[in-house]
């Protein structure tokens, strides 16, 4: 990776936009895979402005490496002011832009965030209202019940870049 693309992704990882769950979202997306480690979910709430209804904001969750994070960070900042139809037509790359041109081997965490803003926008309609109720949370989706004694950590490792999520189950 270039430094000037490194400095971008350690920037969005020291001040990530727009991270955490929406309570009061319109849609919901989610993509990956628990059994694979990289996992993300994005929340999209919309506003009526001059007769367009557009994405006032939108947030998101991640259990993937550093790439993705900052690809979410960059890119929940560039949905705003867009309609679901327009921002159902960006790319990956483009959802990445503002980091510069990824590596081949980082393309799939641009990829994740296309796919959550997809799943989201669930083509050109917002999810039905119901979905943001009964919606499972990401701890939920990866299969971590809240009331269990199962917990969840979250450990960075600077050699190699990657955000991992394992469970550690409590022995009595």
């Amino acid at each position: 990776m270039s430094d000037d693309l490194e400095s971008k992704i350690e920037e969005a990882i020291k001040n990530p936009r727009n991270l955490g769950e929406m309570k009061d979202a319109d849609a919901i997306g989610t993509v990956g895979s628990a059994d694979c480690g990289d996992m993300l979910r994005m929340w999209i709430k919309f506003k009526e402005e001059n007769g367009r209804k557009i994405i006032d904001r939108a947030t998101f969750q991640s259990f993937g490496c550093q790439t993705a994070i900052a690809v979410a960070s960059v890119a929940t900042e560039m949905l705003k002011g867009k309609t679901a139809a327009e921002a159902s037509t960006m790319s990956g790359e483009e959802l990445a832009a503002p980091l510069g041109p990824l590596p081949p081997v980082k393309i799939h965490c641009a990829q994740l965030v296309e796919g959550a803003l997809r799943s989201a926008l669930g083509g050109e309609e917002p999810q039905a209202a119901q979905t943001k109720s009964t919606s499972p949370t990401l701890l939920d989706s990866i299969g971590i019940d809240s009331k269990s004694q199962t917990k969840m950590k979250v450990v960075l490792r600077a050699t190699d870049a990657v955000v991992s999520a394992r469970r550690i189950h409590e022995h009595s």
